[in-house]
């Protein structure tokens, strides 16, 4: 499964901006993967961690400003298309990189 995050948060005051860098962060160490601005992404192996990794985001979303999650299936993810340019990513984003131990 993939959990998509997709935000828009103010960047008007000092404090706006300073918690969309701790949003931003936290994203980034928990593992999601930028897919765009504002769009991160990140694989997990199976709903009920979806459901663990959206609980986390509301543990730590900003005070201000629209946050939304998608969750959606690996073949669903597979089946977006591209209208302009390509998917031009180094990282290995797909079940390949999943570990289980």
């Amino acid at each position: 499964m993939r959990v998509m995050v997709f935000f828009d948060l103010p960047v008007l005051t000092d404090k706006n901006r300073r918690d969309y860098r701790t949003f931003r962060k936290y994203l980034i160490k928990s593992g999601f993967i930028m897919m765009q601005e504002s769009v991160y992404c990140k694989l997990v192996p199976n709903s009920n961690i979806a459901d663990a990794v959206s609980n986390n985001l509301e543990k730590n979303k900003p005070a201000e400003g629209l946050v939304q999650i998608l969750k959606i299936t690996e073949k669903q993810y597979a089946k977006m298309d591209f209208l302009v340019g390509s998917s031009t990513n180094n990282i290995i984003d797909s079940d390949e990189r999943l570990i289980i131990i």
